[in-house]
């Protein structure tokens, strides 16, 4: 290592959800120097802050990493876009502003792994410490924090009259999905701040850019972490066509996501080494849980066509009704542009025995082919289902030892029975929901996956494989686990195993996937984990 390389306490590689929340809580002493390495730029583009903007943000080189996953066999042989956030911020800068915490069961599992310190009762005083929620404080949410919580700016006659028949069909309608418990329907709260996106960056770092004893660096690709004698001591990063070096006297902490944490893992020579050796990258620790426990939800993107009931459609291929859109939200902050990409939540069981909500829709007044494209013509709404907790476990491997090349993402969906199961109920379970009288007057007419495929469960399975696509909530590549579980990462403090001064805090870290939405419990990581780094200093 140079002996001019700086010096700092912490270096933070990421500064997406995680990264920014370590970057204020590490920083938030002034004896502490902080390094945060970001491989994006910075948020300088007004499409990371009009809501809509995730339509043109995904799939573009200056908003995501536009990763892809290898072919399919769960998706017919598919392969998808694998959206990632690259800019500061990461992907709540592109994703879809949803504050879902999961279900209390989820952090109770943790802990019942023996995970201290991971349930309910203790993450719930963590998600108030940093909340804003838009009606303050109270039992499950916090006032006066970074992270801003507020209700939709607008509502559609037909969401509601979908949430009419969800209540035919046996599905309550509750006010708020982030007690614990999120079996119901309600509209979902957003991450926004009167009709813009509230990134984790606009939250946490930007705030907090003028200490001096914080250093952002933006456009440079971490390409490994330094080791030295079973112990963290920095890393080597590339910025402007040069390889720089930085050092660390405290912690090098990974928040660089499900994807590109255990992929520097593996080229700083932290993996299986079988794989490793297979790339010519020397064995630091032989770590076979690096890559591994990959798991995401698959949505299922039911579409209906509808009459007699106003959709986003329409609108959109309206010019007198996108001239509306745009004066609305530039007038008022109202209106489409403020709109998430989903609106509408409903969580319920696949089957009668379950003992929680194993499903969650997302219900659109919209329909699309695929993100980018533009929206259909005619008038439709999409009920996009996704199974909560998938049995599927996928990867995550080298596909070269440079750090600039893409890993291999293979999410191995529906690639158990149980999976398959379930996809062919949810979309019974939203065929059952359609079907009620509420929504009869709108002559809903299945677009996808299609009225012709029949009620079998091979047949529904299969239209699966057709439909399925990412939700973009990759979790669990660098596993949390007890010291004898040989799949695990880290430990319940987040410390690499055999590796001193080397932490992981962001998704990739949860063992078992959440029951709802990943940003707002990646942040949660976060901020136990600033804790944990900062106790573990004194």
């Amino acid at each position: 290592m140079p002996n001019d390389a700086e010096t700092y306490d912490y270096i933070v590689v990421g500064a997406g959800s995680a990264g920014c929340v370590l970057a204020n809580r590490l920083s938030a002493d002034p004896r502490n120097r902080v390094l945060v390495l970001e491989a994006g730029g910075r948020d300088n583009w007004i499409w990371f802050h009009i809501p809509v903007g995730y339509l043109f943000a995904i799939g573009n080189p200056r908003a995501d990493w536009c990763y892809k996953t290898e072919a399919e066999a769960g998706l017919n042989g598919r392969a998808l876009n694998y959206p990632r956030g690259k800019t500061i911020g990461g992907s709540s800068a592109i994703n879809a502003m949803i504050y879902m915490r999961g279900q209390a069961a989820d952090y109770d599992h943790w802990r019942q792994l023996g995970l201290s310190g991971w349930g309910w009762d203790d993450v719930l005083p963590v998600f108030k410490s940093h909340e804003d929620h838009y009606l303050g404080a109270a039992e499950f949410h916090g006032g006066g924090g970074e992270w801003r919580v507020e209700a939709p700016r607008l509502t559609w006659k037909l969401l509601d009259t979908v949430r009419d028949a969800a209540r035919q069909a046996g599905i309550p309608s509750i006010p708020d999905f982030n007690t614990g418990d999120n079996e119901g329907s309600s509209y979902f709260q957003v991450n926004q701040k009167r009709g813009f996106r509230w990134s984790a960056a606009r939250g946490f770092l930007k705030p907090v850019l003028s200490r001096p004893n914080l250093k952002l660096e933006t456009g440079c690709r971490t390409e490994r972490v330094l080791i030295e004698n079973g112990r963290a001591v920095g890393v080597a990063y590339r910025q402007d066509g040069l390889t720089r070096v930085a050092r660390a006297r405290g912690e090098v902490v990974l928040a660089a996501g499900a994807i590109n944490s255990p992929h520097l893992l593996k080229l700083s020579g932290i993996g299986p080494g079988a794989e490793l050796a297979q790339h010519g990258i020397p064995v630091v620790l032989d770590k076979p849980g690096v890559g591994a426990n990959l798991q995401d939800h698959l949505q299922l993107r039911m579409i209906y066509k509808v009459s007699g009931v106003p959709t986003l459609n329409e609108q959109y291929h309206s010019l007198f009704g996108r001239a509306k859109m745009g004066l609305d939200f530039a007038l008022f902050q109202r209106g489409p542009l403020t709109m998430a990409p989903s609106q509408l939540g409903i969580f319920t069981c696949s089957r009668a025995e379950k003992e929680r909500a194993d499903l969650e829709f997302h219900v659109q007044p919209l329909s699309l082919g695929k993100f980018s494209e533009p929206l259909h013509k005619f008038p439709a709404f999409t009920m996009s289902v996704c199974n909560l907790r998938p049995t599927s476990r996928g990867s995550l491997t080298l596909a070269s030892a440079d750090s600039a090349a893409a890993p291999r993402i293979q999410p191995n969906y529906l690639s158990t029975e149980e999976d398959r199961r379930v996809a062919a109920d949810s979309i019974r379970v939203g065929r059952r929901i359609v079907a009620q009288p509420a929504l009869a007057p709108f002559a809903p007419d299945e677009f996808l996956p299609g009225a012709g495929i029949d009620d079998s469960e091979e047949a529904l399975a299969r239209a699966a494989g057709d439909i399925g696509t990412t939700i973009f909530h990759p979790v669990g590549t660098a596993k949390m686990g007890i010291s004898s579980d040989p799949a695990a990462v880290v430990d319940e403090r987040l410390r690499v195993f055999g590796i001193a001064g080397l932490r992981v805090a962001d998704a990739s870290i949860m063992p078992t996937i959440v029951s709802g939405n990943t940003n707002s419990p990646t942040i949660m990581i976060a901020e136990k984990a600033a804790g944990m780094i900062l106790a573990d200093a004194r």
